[in-house]
This record gives C-alpha cells, sequence and structure tokens, in this order.
C-alpha cells in the first residue's frame, strides 16, 4: 500500500485527485474493468466539493466574488458544506438557506464551520430555500454572491475541467463511458472516444 499522506498549504489544495478502485467482483467478463471514482474522499466528503471551489474561483477571477462579500446559497447538504469549508478557508462569510427538514448533524457542520444558517419551512422543500435566498440576493445585491448552483454553469464545468481529465490520466487515456448515480435519481452515461 502506498503512504498517501501528503503536505497540503490549504485544505483546499486537497480537492481533486481522489483514487479510482476496480471494482472487479461485480462483472465476470475480463474483457471489462468497472472502476469506482472516490469523491467521497475529499475534504468535504462529498463530489460537490470540486464544483463549489470552481464556482468560488471562477467568481474571484471574474471580479464577482470580492472579500467583502457573503457567499449565499440555497442547499438541503453537500454543496452547502463545500461551501462552508471554502469560505472558512478562505476568510468569507457564509450564510446557507435550507429547508428545516435536514438533518441536526448536517446543520452542526455547517455550523461549526462557521456558516450561518437559516431555515425555511420544511414542506416548501429546496424551492422555499430557493425562493429566499433569491430574494435576498435582490433585496442585498451588493452585500451577497450567489453560487447558484442550480444554475450556475461553472458547476457542470468543474466536472468538465477537472474530474474527467483526471479520470482520463489514471486510465492512461482507455476509459470510454462515465456512469454516476444522482442521489435519488436514475443513471446518466456519457462516452468519450
Amino acid at each position: 500500500m502506498k503512504n498517501r499522506l501528503k503536505d497540503f498549504p490549504s485544505i483546499l489544495d486537497s480537492i481533486g485527485n481522489t483514487p479510482l478502485i476496480s471494482l472487479r467482483n461485480i462483472h465476470s467478463s475480463s474483457k471489462v474493468r468497472i472502476l469506482c471514482k472516490l469523491e467521497g474522499l475529499n475534504p468535504g466528503g462529498s463530489v460537490k466539493d470540486r464544483p463549489a471551489l470552481y464556482m468560488i474561483k471562477k467568481a474571484e477571477e471574474e471580479g464577482i466574488l470580492t472579500p467583502e462579500k457573503t457567499i449565499l446559497e440555497p442547499t438541503s447538504g453537500n454543496t452547502g458544506i463545500a461551501l462552508a469549508m471554502i469560505g472558512a478557508a478562505k476568510g468569507y462569510r457564509v450564510k446557507l438557506i435550507m429547508p428545516d427538514c435536514v438533518s441536526e448533524e448536517r446543520r452542526r457542520i455547517l455550523e461549526a464551520l462557521g456558516a450561518e444558517v437559516i431555515l425555511t419551512p420544511g414542506e416548501k422543500g429546496t424551492d422555499g430555500a430557493i425562493y429566499l435566498a433569491h430574494r435576498l440576493l435582490a433585496e442585498n445585491p451588493d452585500l451577497y454572491f450567489m453560487p447558484n448552483q442550480f444554475e450556475n454553469p461553472n458547476n457542470v464545468l468543474a466536472h468538465f475541467e477537472t474530474t474527467g481529465p483526471e479520470i482520463f490520466r489514471q486510465t492512461n487515456s482507455k476509459w470510454f463511458l462515465i456512469v454516476n448515480k444522482k442521489p435519488g435519481r436514475c443513471f446518466y452515461a456519457g462516452s468519450s472516444f
């Protein structure tokens, strides 16, 4: 087993470069190689660390996110954790809007990372959180930056620019199909030849 101890200047430098593991026991053909990318090993514990960091970096580069602004985002979980972690590492205030039906543990993680959590009625679901976040942004556009994960093309572009090339390098350019199970949704697939 290789020693995986690395010295990163910042927790943000440990996002990405997650390992691939071979799932040899789920397919009987020796001609098929099935790999699983362990995105849960990102420091925030999920695949959402990459797009959250990518959206923040792009906003900084474009001058949309500046030090005096608060990161504002509706979330029900992992993107919020990623943004809270990134905000703590970069010195941004973070305000997250989420339904009150989200677990107490998740709220405590966000608060431990320094985020302010505002709860919306659970029966309104994520839509209620999205509505409130957009309202707060409209009322105070100079106070907030909202990554807007549900509509921001950089959310997806993060995987095109980072995860895809990383898999390509890790497989010596031999992969051709990626399948990702989104929580609570069906499978989707894409290919590259």
